[in-house]
């Protein structure tokens, strides 16, 4: 197999209300080398919610002591409270199984793992508009009007950081959108084969 460390670790940032979820949703089951990474989170768990499928979810005690003994690749301290990372042990999971471990990041744990992993491959993912994305997040509303402007100033300091990426995509329509990933997400697994073979 020679020095390859394995499936390239592809992320997807970008800002809240673009659709990345959404895209991703689109190309997993047409990638079967793909898998997405779970994140550890110090947030409850809501009633839908499985341990090990939406989130791995620790205390704030735990989330610390896994942090202060190296054992996450990112994490993101949101000021409301909540914390989110990768665990190492979930990269190293996925490609123990021979897949490709699939990020959905804050830009700056994007940008963490870009530094961890120099041959991670980082794609960041906006809406047309910032109209469209406001749009988008009020529509969703799954949070307050007071959490939403936050989003909007978040999502602001988000876009001056687009050129840091390997790749955007503009989600104006979500077939078109979810193909361009998708082209992307294939290019790296087969130039990644090519190197290992």
């Amino acid at each position: 197999m020679g020095s390859s460390t394995g499936k390239p670790v592809i992320v997807v940032t970008g800002t809240s209300g673009a659709g990345k979820g959404t895209l991703e949703r689109a190309i997993l089951p047409r990638v079967s080398e793909l898998e997405l990474a779970v994140s550890a989170t110090t947030r409850e768990r809501r009633a839908a919610e499985q341990e090990g499928r939406e989130y791995y979810f620790v205390s704030d005690e735990e989330f610390q002591r896994r942090l202060d003994a190296g054992e996450f690749l990112e994490h993101v301290d949101f000021e409301w409270g909540q914390r989110v990372g990768t665990l190492w042990s979930e990269i190293k999971r996925i490609r123990a199984e021979g897949k490709a471990p699939l990020l959905d990041l804050e830009t700056e744990g994007a940008l963490a793992v870009k530094r961890e992993i120099p041959d991670s491959v980082t794609i960041f993912v906006k809406a047309p508009s910032f109209g469209e994305l406001e749009r988008r997040l009020r529509v969703r509303a799954t949070e307050s009007g007071g959490e939403i402007e936050k989003r909007l100033e978040r999502a602001k300091d988000q876009l001056a950081q687009e050129d840091e990426f390997d790749y955007v995509i503009v989600n104006d329509d979500v077939a078109r959108a979810a193909d361009e990933l998708l082209g992307i997400v294939q290019r790296q697994l087969e130039a990644a084969g090519s190197m290992s073979a």
